[in-house]
């Protein structure tokens, strides 16, 4: 079978890859053709284009890049076209990947979307397009089933995936055991600043976060960092401070950690389904934030976290709230109260029961090479 996978952040990428696997495994000759990231990219198949290239947060942001925005759905329109894939495999990322999905179900390609767009949260009239243009959905949140059947689409719940990622033997593993020898570090308690992937949220998110962290100089304050922004980004900020910086090393940094401050997005629910305490963090354009709070209609929570176990399990300083002053306050919480920590574990053990130890790529696979040969039956 030709598949062609649209993912176009790093989460994507990651259970893009995941998901490739395991689609190989049932179909030993699978093709793929993806947009995606380097994760992706070593599993086989031809990349088209890096996320990298796509990763713009929040409505102003988007705004100020339309003109390439609206060259990649044009070149990704037209490459679907040239390889006629048996399926295309959209994974989240629903501004781009709707528009796209509109343009297979018209030229009679047939849809999977792997991993809902939060239309349950805001948007809602997307799920007009989604019933119309989608053949099969993939969800990975509890309650997105029971949203998805009630709107009458075919959906299929599989679990999440990043219990697929987190691999259960990784508090064991050298990773995890050399952290510390590896990247040369005192034996000072690890606290973790998870600035986020993109650029827009490391300039917005991390000047905070080393503010607070100067006021704790009994920790050590580490920085994770993606090897595909450029060092230069993080150390305009770093360069004031001793605070050092990891590239790549998320799951170890979480796991030698005491706690975290981490930036809304999967990272948040990373950081739980690890055991570590967090502060949750989020801060965009203001303009971008007046849109999404105009828009955002019936939730009461941002973070994964808490919107899967429905309660403030974890804190959420958002815009005005995310400064120097709340997150300090935040921070001593979940670093000096221990009744605090042990109430947020908790927490966490409930959430990790919810999402089950599922195997979603698997799942996810079955349900799509299923389809697809039925389609082709």
């Amino acid at each position: 079978m030709k598949y062609y996978i649209v993912a176009g952040e790093a989460s994507g990428d990651l259970h893009g890859s995941n998901l490739m696997k395991a689609l190989k495994e049932r179909d030993g000759e699978a093709d793929f053709r993806f947009w995606g990231g380097d994760l992706m990219q070593s599993v086989g198949g031809e990349l088209i284009k890096h996320y990298k290239e796509m990763a713009f947060m929040g409505f102003f942001e988007v705004a100020t890049h339309l003109r390439q925005v609206l060259n990649n759905i044009k070149v990704c329109e037209v490459d679907i076209l040239l390889y006629e894939p048996d399926v295309l495999i959209l994974i989240d990322y629903p501004g781009f990947n709707l528009r796209i999905a509109e343009f297979a179900h018209e030229h009679g390609i047939k849809v999977i979307y792997y991993i809902s767009p939060q239309v349950w949260a805001w948007k809602k009239n997307r799920i007009h397009k989604i019933k119309r243009c989608v053949d099969e959905m993939i969800v990975i949140l509890p309650f997105e089933k029971e949203f998805y059947e009630k709107h009458q689409v075919p959906v299929h719940f599989v679990g999440h995936p990043l219990l697929d990622a987190i691999d259960k033997d990784i508090r064991k593993s050298e990773a995890v055991t050399d952290f510390r020898q590896r990247n040369n570090l005192d034996e000072r308690e690890i606290v973790a600043i998870l600035p986020g992937s993109r650029k827009q949220e490391i300039d917005k998110m991390l000047p905070v976060m080393l503010e607070v962290a100067t006021q704790y100089p009994q920790y050590q304050f580490i920085v994770s960092g993606v090897n595909w922004q450029p060092q230069t980004l993080y150390e305009k900020y770093l360069k004031k401070t001793n605070i050092k910086i990891v590239y790549d090393q998320t799951y170890p940094l979480l796991l030698n950690a005491k706690s975290a401050l981490v930036t809304s997005g999967t990272a948040t629910l990373e950081t739980a389904l690890l055991g570590t305490p967090q502060v949750v963090c989020y801060k965009g354009s203001a303009i971008s934030y007046i849109i999404a709070k105009h828009l955002i209609k019936g939730i009461s929570y941002i973070s994964l976290v808490n919107l899967i176990l429905d309660k403030p399990a974890v804190v959420e300083l958002i815009q005005y709230d995310m400064n120097a002053k709340r997150l300090s306050e935040e921070f001593e919480k979940i670093t000096f109260d221990e009744q605090n920590i042990q109430r947020m574990k908790a927490d966490y053990a409930n959430l990790h029961h919810l999402l089950a130890d599922s195997h979603a790529s698997a799942n996810a696979a079955e349900v799509i090479t299923k389809f697809t040969k039925s389609q082709n039956s």
